[in-house]
């Protein structure tokens, strides 16, 4: 390790090191049961977790530190059991949560997925039309032997490389934590999140270009759109709250901003909750629908059922669930209603 690096590592722990003790005080005194903490305490464990889980981030990408990583996994695990443990875990607490509350916060953070979707999808068309319509772009991807294999047999022996449940189970891992960065960056006034969300456009995108430039476009799609409509939809749900996140830590309104970030930091937590199980629907689709060699039109058609479904059922929920005052925070209960504070208001 460098001297530079040292030296970053120092001045790293020593700004957040008063944050991780007190969050791990607090675990410490919540213990099994969360109700030994105060309200106040509870918000602010809450934030101290969706802080701790972005630095987390940080360690891991750019410090290198194996030993500060391993401080900090052990320590957003504990704060994260006793977030998740917020609430009784009952069947019908289960249940609620899944059919109102996160559809709530999904309809409550809906000026925020929007701007996700459009971010995503401004990189990918932009990047996919230019590469499609210039053929110095196609050559600046990489030699002509390399986009060959990738196009003729790379990309499409990608989906039936494992068989179904190991490679739904490895396609559902990396798609949560891509959706878990995109949502816990945001802590960070969102600059993250955008970036994650225009990576992973621009990356999509020069497949679809190296298809549409070679004339393939329709094994690109018939491989992409199965499972790609709700894996994508997923991501945007997850930037979305991302966004919002740090939404209301930029510009708070009336409220404090240590406020405004712990009551968005427990309606993100019930997105990221909900979204596993998007996340699953998904790494099912491609993993047993995308490679199987049925026609496009089936596999599509299958993969686009699925998604109408999901994404029908989280609006039409979410606004009934808003309707009666939900806002999908973390433990709301069937009578904390609140007004809901949508993005153009903070």
């Amino acid at each position: 390790m460098s001297q530079a690096t040292s030296a970053d590592l120092d001045a790293f722990i020593e700004r957040n090191q008063p944050g991780w003790e007190r969050l791990d005080e607090l675990v410490r005194r919540a213990g099994r049961s969360p109700s030994r903490l105060s309200a106040d305490e509870l918000d602010e464990l809450v934030q101290l977790h969706l802080r701790v889980s972005s630095q987390l981030s940080t360690a891991r990408t750019h410090l290198a530190d194996p030993d500060l990583s391993t401080h900090l996994s052990r320590l957003v695990a504990r704060s994260s059991a006793v977030v998740h443990g917020t609430r009784a875990r009952t069947l019908r607490a289960v249940l609620r949560g899944i059919t109102q509350v996160f559809p709530a916060a999904v309809w409550h953070a809906r000026t925020a997925i929007l701007i996700s979707t459009v971010v995503f999808i401004a990189s990918f068309a932009g990047v996919a039309v230019w590469l499609a319509a210039s053929p110095a772009a196609v050559e600046a991807v990489g030699p002509e032997a390399f986009r060959e294999a990738y196009l003729e047999e790379d990309f499409e022996a990608y989906y039936s490389s494992e068989p179904g449940t190991a490679f739904a189970a490895r396609v559902f891992t990396n798609n949560a934590a891509v959706g878990a960065l995109a949502w816990g960056s945001g802590i960070l006034g969102g600059v993250p999140t955008l970036y994650i969300l225009l990576l992973n456009g621009v990356n999509v995108g020069v497949a679809a270009g190296l298809f549409h430039a070679a004339g393939d476009a329709g094994q690109f799609w018939g491989l992409i759109l199965p499972h790609g409509l709700l894996e994508l939809t997923a991501v945007f749900i997850a930037g979305g709250a991302g966004l919002q996140l740090g939404w209301a830590a930029i510009a708070p309104g009336d409220r404090p901003r240590r406020e405004s970030l712990a009551e968005e930091g427990r309606r993100s937590v019930t997105i990221a909750l909900g979204l596993v199980l998007v996340f699953l629907i998904a790494g099912l689709l491609e993993g047993y629908v995308t490679g199987q060699p049925w026609s496009a039109t089936v596999r599509v058609g299958i993969g686009a059922v699925v998604w109408a479904a999901v994404t029908g059922w989280l609006l039409l929920a979410g606004r009934r669930a808003a309707q009666r005052g939900l806002t999908g925070a973390l433990g709301e209960g069937p009578h904390d209603h609140q007004p809901p504070r949508p993005l153009t208001s903070r």
